[in-house]
């Protein structure tokens, strides 16, 4: 605690009182009014102790600064008086930088904890555990099933939601291919990208057939808790069987359903672009 004075720290204590009732006020129903004096100053005290103990854990040990000797005054009646001031107001130290220091210190202490992606994707996925998703649009960079005929390419975008959630989800993947070489380019794509080193996902969940009522088939037949499509048709047609739906368009559509949702991306669904 060498940053700070024994008058400094007096006043930070009761800075930080005052701050904190209104903080505390604003998060909880009772109000601090209906408390006395003392049930506040230990609140205030408790939290104050609470975040120095963390604050000297989390900051690195540094030579501390030996404090300037303090000169001694004449004995007179002018040394009297300047002593008095030089308690009430110690050298370096104003109001201002009094303030500054409080506020610092309590907005570092109030500042709220910044969420996982794990946890926003069990939190966006409303704890579901099984999910089904098209590839062409969503996980592809390509859009058609004639482009699959030549190449396949996994976002990279899209790569960190979906390890998420496959460590969190029963994940399968499907799409509508024209031939085996396609099931092949899509299978080799994602074995490159890394996505079935994760363990979460296997290549024997990864479905393809050849038509859109096909893939409509194995998303009612396995009976996810969500469904991700581009294919609008789709998403309208299943909104009566899954409980929820993410419908992925580049531009913002009128939503289909109450249980559908939609986004220019999964990743952006997920808040993490």
């Amino acid at each position: 605690m060498s940053d700070y004075s024994k008058e400094d720290f007096v006043q930070l204590i009761k800075r930080f009182g005052a701050y904190l009732s209104v903080k505390m006020s604003n998060i909880f129903p009772i109000s601090l009014r209906n408390l006395d004096s003392q049930t506040v100053g230990a609140i205030a005290g408790f939290a104050l102790a609470v975040l120095f103990t963390w604050r000297f854990m989390r900051t690195p040990s540094a030579p501390r600064r030996r404090p300037p000797k303090r000169q001694a005054n004449a004995p007179s009646s002018s040394g009297i008086s300047s002593h008095s001031n030089a308690n009430l107001n110690p050298p370096g130290f104003s109001p201002s930088l009094e303030d500054s220091r409080a506020q610092d210190v309590i907005d570092e202490f109030f500042q709220p904890v910044k969420p996982t992606l794990g946890q926003i994707v069990r939190q966006r996925l409303s704890e579901g555990r099984k999910v089904t998703c098209r590839l062409l649009g969503v996980i592809l960079e390509e859009t058609t099933p004639e482009e699959l005929q030549k190449h396949a390419t996994v976002r990279s975008s899209v790569l960190e939601v979906l390890l998420e959630v496959t460590k969190f989800c029963d994940l399968y993947l499907m799409e509508r291919v024209l031939d085996d070489e396609s099931e092949k380019r899509v299978l080799l794509a994602l074995e490159d990208a890394g996505v079935f080193t994760s363990g979460g996902l296997v290549k024997d969940k990864v479905l393809f057939c050849g038509t859109e009522i096909g893939r409509t088939s194995f998303v009612r037949q396995l009976e996810p808790d969500w469904h991700i499509d581009s294919n609008v048709e789709i998403v309208t047609q299943l909104s009566r069987f899954i409980k929820y739906q993410l419908h992925i368009a580049p531009t913002r559509i009128e939503r289909t359903a109450a249980n559908v949702s939609s986004s220019p991306s999964l990743e952006q669904f997920f808040g993490s672009v």
